[in-house]
């Protein structure tokens, strides 16, 4: 029996958001139905309503850094509990048998991941729609706790920004006596820097924008560092272009 939820839908490019009834996949034994309490707004979702990257499908609902409370679980879900607090980001299912699936890539699904929003099922039929809603079921694989002094509004972010900037931080083995460049000091390089910073890198901040200097060491709430040393790491991007310009980075997922 399908799940009924309420949410907010676009049904056109640069159309206005709307009530729409819409009906989420019954649940299987690995699925969890998430209560969501609070979605944050990404970039990419304004992309998506404007249609600016021309893949839209509508009518759409977006949303994709979730957070939110455990209702339901599947006969087979051993991990998440009723009243259990969660989040699900930009992902909600893959194959999860091909060889990136099974190392933990499933970004690199060969059959292609379903995305949150803007995608379809693993039937490659059924639409997929995000958490401007009240409600979402999604594979337990796709779903994460929230730690119980982590508040659910700020966490909702972590799940796209957040992992964005982490992910490759953890792949490179960032850590004490390791560099960071930061290439922009907006609402991803603001996480950038705090996870560096956390993980005991030096961190650099490269920007063209002066006002963004004492925004970087404001982020430097460890102590382990002195405003002298983090003033010499702002660098301007004016001075850093001809070295990014330069380097190739493969786009194949890592060993």
């Amino acid at each position: 029996m399908s799940l009924t939820a309420k949410a907010f839908a676009v049904y056109e490019p640069n159309g206005k958001f709307q009530v729409y009834d819409l009906n989420r996949r019954p649940l299987s034994a690995h699925d969890v139905a998430i209560r969501i309490l609070y979605c944050g707004i990404c970039h990419t979702d304004i992309h998506q309503v404007k249609d600016e990257w021309h893949n839209a499908k509508f009518p759409m609902v977006p949303g994709h850094e979730i957070t939110g409370i455990v209702q339901q679980v599947g006969s087979a879900v051993k991990d998440f509990k009723l009243g259990d607090r969660v989040g699900v980001g930009c992902m909600v299912d893959s194959c999860r048998a091909c060889p990136p699936c099974k190392r933990d890539l499933e970004n690199h699904c060969v059959q292609g991941f379903s995305g949150t929003y803007n995608s379809t099922e693993q039937d490659k039929v059924t639409p997929t729609y995000g958490g401007y809603a009240n409600f979402i079921v999604v594979n337990d694989h796709f779903v994460v706790q929230i730690p119980k002094d982590l508040p659910m509004d700020s966490a909702a972010p972590l799940l796209c920004a957040g992992i964005t900037t982490y992910s490759p931080m953890i792949q490179h083995n960032v850590g004490k006596n390791t560099k960071v460049g930061v290439v922009g000091l907006g609402g991803l390089g603001h996480m950038a820097v705090k996870f560096g910073v956390a993980l005991k890198a030096d961190v650099t901040v490269i920007s063209t924008s002066e006002s963004k200097r004492n925004d970087a060491m404001r982020l430097d709430e460890s102590g382990n560092n002195s405003d002298e040393i983090h003033a010499r790491n702002i660098f301007f991007w004016g001075r850093f272009l001809g070295i990014a310009k330069r380097r190739e980075h493969p786009r194949t997922p890592p060993n």
